[in-house]
């Protein structure tokens, strides 16, 4: 199945989803619903993925603080895993909180993709660039599911009731230390599936074979420093149809992550995440080059 529109668009949503099972509260909302047919492959994986815990952020007795949020996208930055970026006084440190949707389908070769947007040319900042669907939460919002689904159906008009959601992965930090949750969740139905992208923010929807996240092709990277700690941003180039894209910085990292989770392997090239420990508040001048 194609979609076609005068912009890029997605090219193939083959896909199903997984039969039900017992949740935690994080995700209850969304977990389980919609859960009619599907591959064995998709069903299990979303037995394992229900069963993943993610480790910790900051220390484990402190607990997460959810910042009601101005308007804003998530786009690609700069990003670590929280987990590597302790922090020294975490009762200072309250990040602004988002969700993006690393939504998975199964591509007419068996493989697993990823659903993947452009930002529109059009935006003041970060025009063009790559980015997974999603957003910073709302005051209404549930949870991390509820915030990256909605944002998926306002970017690209993706029913959250069509997202099998059975993880979160643990949160990122965004280069201005936005605190960016990875939300996973399945396609159930690729004929109630119409792509609608929101011209004002997308100016393309495709798609990307997850495993590529963690292979060393058509990757390159670059080495950064911040606090006299050094770390490496990971640009992988992709090309479909005759289209080329760049997939950097936080949306490569969350991907990273993802694909290591979900084929249960490592990636093949060294990710070298920082160990931040000096970082006592947040301001509005406090960001990672």
């Amino acid at each position: 199945m194609r979609f076609k529109y005068m912009i890029p668009v997605l090219g193939r949503l083959l896909m199903a989803t997984s039969p039900p099972s017992p949740v935690t509260s994080s995700v209850s909302s969304l977990m389980d619903s919609n859960c009619i047919g599907g591959s064995l492959r998709l069903s299990n994986l979303a037995q394992q993925l229900r069963l993943y815990k993610p480790p910790p952020s900051f220390d484990d007795d402190i607990e997460e603080q959810r910042i009601e949020e101005s308007a804003g996208k998530v786009v690609s930055q700069v990003g670590i895993a929280e987990s590597a970026a302790p922090i020294t006084h975490p009762e200072k440190f309250k990040p602004k909180r988002a969700a993006v949707l690393v939504c998975l389908f199964e591509g007419d070769g068996g493989d697993l993709r990823v659903i993947l947007t452009k930002r529109s040319s059009r935006l003041s900042t970060h025009s063009g660039e790559v980015s997974l669907p999603g957003g910073k939460a709302e005051e209404g919002d549930a949870d991390d599911s509820e915030t990256a689904t909605r944002e998926a159906q306002e970017e690209i008009g993706l029913d959250p009731s069509l997202v099998n959601v059975v993880t979160v992965l643990e949160p990122f930090l965004s280069k201005h230390l936005l605190r960016v949750v990875p939300v996973i969740g399945i396609l159930t139905d690729k004929q109630a599936f119409k792509p609608m992208p929101n011209a004002a923010e997308v100016e393309a929807i495709f798609d990307a074979p997850l495993e590529m996240f963690i292979k060393d092709e058509n990757r390159r990277s670059e080495e950064r420093e911040w606090l006299e700690e050094k770390y490496l941003i990971h640009f992988f180039d992709y090309t479909t149809e005759d289209k080329k894209y760049m997939i950097w910085g936080l949306t490569a990292g969350i991907l990273i992550r993802a694909a290591s989770v979900v084929f249960q392997r490592p990636p093949a090239f060294l990710e070298q995440n920082p160990r931040f420990k000096v970082l006592r508040s947040l301001n509005g001048q406090t960001s990672l080059p």
